[in-house]
């Protein structure tokens, strides 16, 4: 579908947010990809309307994929951490809901747990961070009363024999100075579901090749931003070091190019990143039409690689 705000500017597809006349909904292939890994993609919020976002890619291309939106913490922000136990029902949802779900079903009988089941869970974990992801207060709700304390250290979550591998339920709530007085305004910027068999692809100091991996992968987490942003987002984003962490070991190029710059060999795209592990840990089913969606990425930066020469022989012309 193409729109035009007005007449001062050129026509968008609303499905690709791209210009019309370079609209990338034709050349993919039609029904979307039906993946049985489910694919959460957290988004750094100025990614979403880059030219050369390969994140509209995913979206347009594969049926079982969430978008969420990820902004940095200027000030401050507290996150709660809800543990999912062996009781908890799995229900279709009777309505769209605010949190996003990354789910261990079959992806005919995607699911959600339902809000009432979610909500009445116990915070286990509260923390604040600071700009850059540096932690100013840490309690585990868990412990007694009279033995808990605050620390300052991710790393005793991790060391601990917390429950979190049977899934967990995360808020992150952004703390921003009021502007009209002295209280700080408290605003949600999402809640997530993240159930068992989740692995963020992200080249930790702890991660492992994805291809190495000796558990079944039910849902991927995948970073989206220039890599000076994702590292930004891992580090204010500290719930992301509970999941097993995976990295591709692979000697590629990006298809990007010279058009967008890469820190070094084998930093890719986000959807490069995606079609390489889904070949590395999906199931034949999966593989079918994976490589149409790095062609249309391909065209994609030709696209893009047109218009910078066209706006340089215009400037030349002035």
């Amino acid at each position: 579908m193409v729109s035009q705000a007005s007449s001062t500017k050129r026509p968008t597809c609303q499905s690709c947010s791209k210009p019309a006349r370079i609209c990338l909904c034709s050349r993919l292939r039609a029904p979307k990809l039906d993946n049985s890994i489910a694919i959460a993609i957290l988004q750094h919020s100025l990614e979403k309307n880059h030219p050369l976002n390969s994140t509209r890619i995913a979206t347009l291309g594969f049926k079982n994929v969430d978008v969420i939106t990820i902004s940095d913490v200027n000030f401050q922000a507290r996150f709660f951490i809800r543990l999912l136990n062996s009781c908890c029902t799995v229900n279709r949802p009777e309505s769209d809901e605010t949190h996003h779900v990354f789910d261990e079903m079959p992806s005919k009988e995607m699911s959600d747990i339902s809000s009432k089941k979610v909500s009445n869970l116990s915070t286990a974990i509260d923390f604040t961070i600071e700009k850059y992801g540096d932690i100013s207060s840490f309690i585990d709700c868990t412990m007694p009363r009279d033995e808990s304390q605050e620390i300052l250290s991710f790393d005793q979550l991790l060391a601990s024999d917390i429950a979190v591998k049977k899934g967990f339920v995360v808020k992150k709530v952004q703390i921003k100075p009021s502007e009209v007085n002295n209280e700080n305004q408290e605003i949600e910027e999402f809640e997530i579901t993240v159930l068992p068999g989740s692995v963020l692809l992200f080249p930790s100091e702890g991660s492992v090749d994805v291809g190495s991996l000796n558990f079944g992968v039910k849902n991927l987490i995948v970073l989206d931003g220039t890599w000076a942003k994702a590292k930004r987002m891992y580090n204010e984003n500290p719930w992301l070091k509970l999941l097993p962490h995976v990295r591709l070991d692979i000697d590629k190029s990006s298809l990007y190019g010279e058009v967008r710059h890469q820190p070094k060999t084998g930093y890719l795209s986000t959807i490069e990143s995606i079609v390489y592990t889904m070949k590395a840990v999906g199931n034949k089913n999966d593989y079918d039409g994976l490589d149409g969606l790095l062609d249309v990425f391909e065209s994609m930066v030709g696209d893009q690689r047109q218009c910078k020469d066209e706006r340089l022989s215009k400037e030349s012309e002035k």
